[in-house]
């Protein structure tokens, strides 16, 4: 096992002290249920031919079905999947939807690859696990470099597999295949809404605009700065990974947004219409970022942005771990023990299985919900279970908000889990 996995598994012994569970539920998330490594055989535009590997995991499906994204990265193995996949089974639990915990990946480099020879490998990776997947049993959706065209072709080589139309097999689709409105900024939606829920009581009463930076101007990150921006906070640093920008007074996030989507650049700019100009800024770096004096930092990239080296830098007094892993367990134990408060990914990232779920739902039905039914469904259920995290926590004061919900989560697997019998049922008999 790597160490990604034995840090993420690391925080049971002590949610276990916060949490009743049987000796059985403990004893199922030691280990992912089943692991699958395919090889996936693709003809490349020239002629050759070259095979990649893939990878599946179901952690654990004692609440329902897996759940999980599928990732195209050349970093991808298959303790990174499984570590992901237990991550999922704690996630979905936190939230209280009805799944367990699965990932997928493989290890590819998909910017060298033509739109040919992308198509190719994902319709070869869902033959190479069709059998460990569908509606019933684990549903995958899209993760780092995928998206909603490849969840079509992996549906649509599905159905071929299966002869029948079956949407709910994958999640994050394209809207014509039976996605889901609100699915491209679910992740971002629910952060902000679990934001504005417990800001209010980690940093209280503000006598004047709260300050923010975010790490990771992606899709997630960008959408999550746009809706602090909207809500009136002061966005005054986003970075991506070439690095990032700085403004005391804040930034116009409305302009940075327009200028990175249309030409990928992170600048400092003002925007009328079609005419932007340069404003006052700073280039700074990503670890510069993560120093700054701000009230919420918004770690939105890759693993392990803060570290045992850099924790003691931080001095935002709320972090939101929009993405999987930002925080080692070194650094969160440091935080804790600083006063500074950490929404877990657990929770924090949630809002984009959460509507991968609604999505699931509507197919189900056949019936698609609005915009609005899926923003107003995600909100009451990211604000339910904030709270219930919030208020198990005393506050932050008992124990931290990562442990609260890995005691909670915890507690709803070991109760699907002894439903069907644990070693007490058994003793004696």
């Amino acid at each position: 096992m790597t160490d990604l996995f034995e840090g993420a598994t690391g925080i049971i012994d002590e949610a276990l002290t916060y949490a009743s569970v049987s000796e059985d539920t403990v004893e199922r998330l030691k280990h992912p249920q089943s692991a699958l490594a395919v090889s996936i055989p693709v003809r490349m535009d020239d002629g050759s031919l070259r095979t990649f590997r893939g990878y599946r995991v179901r952690y654990n499906d004692a609440r329902g079905p897996a759940k999980g994204g599928i990732r195209f990265h050349p970093d991808v193995t298959i303790e990174e999947v499984q570590t992901l996949a237990f991550w999922m089974t704690i996630k979905c639990a936190v939230v209280d939807i009805p799944y367990g915990g699965g990932k997928g990946g493989v290890t590819v480099q998909p910017k060298d690859l033509s739109m040919a020879e992308l198509e190719r490998l994902s319709r070869g990776f869902i033959d190479g696990i069709a059998d460990a997947i569908g509606p019933d049993i684990d549903i995958p959706a899209p993760d780092v470099y995928t998206n909603a065209m490849i969840m079509g072709w992996m549906m649509d080589e599905y159905a071929i597999i299966k002869r029948a139309k079956t949407p709910a097999v994958i999640t994050g689709k394209p809207l014509s295949l039976g996605g889901s409105l609100g699915r491209d900024t679910a992740t971002a939606d629910g952060g902000f809404f679990i934001t504005q829920t417990l800001a209010p009581k980690i940093l209280g009463d503000a006598s004047g605009p709260r300050t923010a930076a975010v790490q990771g101007f992606g899709n997630a990150g960008m959408t999550m700065a746009e809706l602090l921006h909207d809500a009136g906070w002061t966005v005054v640093a986003v970075s991506d990974s070439k690095g990032g920008i700085h403004a005391p007074e804040g930034l116009h996030i409305p302009s940075v947004a327009k200028v990175k989507r249309e030409s990928r650049a992170l600048r400092g700019v003002y925007c009328e219409g079609s005419v932007c100009e340069t404003v006052d800024h700073k280039v700074i770096t990503n670890e510069e970022l993560l120093a700054l004096d701000v009230d919420l930092l918004v770690p939105a990239a890759l693993e392990n942005a803060i570290t045992e080296d850099n924790a003691a830098d931080v001095k935002a007094r709320m972090i939101v771990e929009l993405a999987n892993g930002p925080i080692t367990p070194e650094a969160d134990e440091a935080l804790y023990q600083r006063g500074i408060t950490v929404i877990p990914d657990v929770l924090a990232n949630a809002g984009g299985v959460t509507v991968s779920y609604f999505e699931w739902v509507q197919n189900r039905q056949g019936y698609a919900w609005t915009a609005q039914q899926v923003r107003d469904r995600l909100q009451d259920r990211m604000v339910e279970q904030a709270m219930g995290v919030w208020e198990r926590s005393g506050g932050g004061h008992n124990m931290s908000l990562r442990v609260t919900a890995y005691a909670l989560a915890l507690e709803r697997i070991g109760a699907a889990v002894d439903a069907t019998g644990h070693k007490e049922t058994f003793q004696g008999r």
